[in-house]
């Protein structure tokens, strides 16, 4: 797989972002040309029930306040977040239509499809990075698998037989079920979805045999007893299910996927309300209601305004970029 990297945000797209104290709403507005004039609107690429939502939503109501104009969700799912990546693109740049960016299509997605209608570091101006997530590798309670090293023995007794299930093209799932494969040289069926709500359905009703989902739609049902989580892919122990290993202490050596969601604007949006929308992130992340919703969701706050953001993109891309033309991974 081929891959022309794009040049790093030019430094004039970065200026002037530093984080600023937050002022009232009408003086913060007037500070930056009168930004928001209008509701924000926050486009999430994914249906209702997953991670995102979880991510975003319990900032709705302070980020309102924050900014004194409405915050309204839109879930517009479809190709792995592509297909609302490809909205806000398009969207006037001006500060009022956001993308809640997943690694996957702020890092990863440009390496699986070349062909893509967008370039993530040349088309969006990074505002701030929102949370890290937390993922698991769980199957239904009813398989018989009760460690990765059941689970790989399984599939390598049965070649094609195993199917795992991701929230789409890109997804630190896709990704991760993809390095499993590669890692431990399994030969396992992929069954894409448009998000963790269905991909969550379908391993419930046993449809596919295992899934790296993001910890909020999957916690719920390791804690009821209905999924058995095996595995974190992270390098380090979540708080959130701190009785489950990593990949690398369950037997999988050289295992790590890791996984953030961060807020970009349509490239050419003006400098001072990206400020303006950094800082009212920076003091959403600091609300002890807004925290404590991310953490029992398996969700941690990231702290960093736009040149954290931007370098945090660059650095995704250049460690994926070897990743996926080693294991193959493609957008089917």
């Amino acid at each position: 797989m081929t891959h022309t990297t794009s040049p790093p945000l030019p430094r004039r797209r970065l200026a002037g972002l530093a984080l600023a104290p937050l002022a009232a709403p009408g003086a913060a507005a007037q500070q930056a040309g009168g930004y928001p004039d209008r509701p924000v609107r926050v486009v999430v690429g994914f249906p209702p029930g997953g991670a995102t939502d979880s991510a975003v939503r319990p900032m709705q109501n302070r980020l309102s306040a924050l900014l004194g104009q409405p915050v309204v969700i839109e879930n517009r799912p479809g190709a792995g977040s592509t297909l609302a990546a490809e909205l806000v693109v398009r969207a006037a740049p001006d500060g009022h239509t956001v993308l809640l960016g997943t690694i996957g299509v702020l890092a990863i997605g440009r390496l699986l499809n070349p062909a893509l209608a967008y370039d993530a570091e040349r088309d969006f101006a990074p505002v701030a990075s929102v949370v890290s997530v937390v993922s698991v590798l769980v199957v239904p309670a009813d398989r018989p698998w009760r460690s990765v090293a059941d689970l790989v023995a399984a599939a390598r007794a049965r070649p094609g037989a195993l199917s795992w299930g991701d929230s789409g093209i890109g997804t630190s799932g896709h990704m991760a079920g993809a390095l499993l494969d590669h890692l431990a040289g399994l030969r396992t069926v992929r069954v894409p979805y448009r998000g963790g709500g269905p991909l969550m359905t379908d391993l419930l009703a046993g449809r596919i045999d295992y899934a790296f989902s993001t910890a909020p739609p999957a916690i719920p049902h390791v804690e009821t007893g209905r999924l058995r989580a095996l595995a974190v892919p992270h390098r380090r122990r979540s708080p959130a299910l701190p009785e489950v290993p990593t990949m690398e202490e369950a037997g999988v050596p050289g295992y790590a996927v890791e996984n953030w969601y961060g807020l970009v604007v349509p490239a050419g949006t003006p400098p001072a309300a990206i400020a303006r929308l950094a800082a009212a992130v920076r003091a959403t992340q600091d609300d002890p209601e807004v925290v404590a919703a991310w953490l029992r969701a398996g969700l941690e706050p990231l702290p960093g305004g736009p040149e954290e953001l931007a370098r945090r993109m660059r650095e995704a891309r250049e460690q994926w970029e070897p990743i996926v033309r080693a294991t193959g991974a493609t957008v089917n």
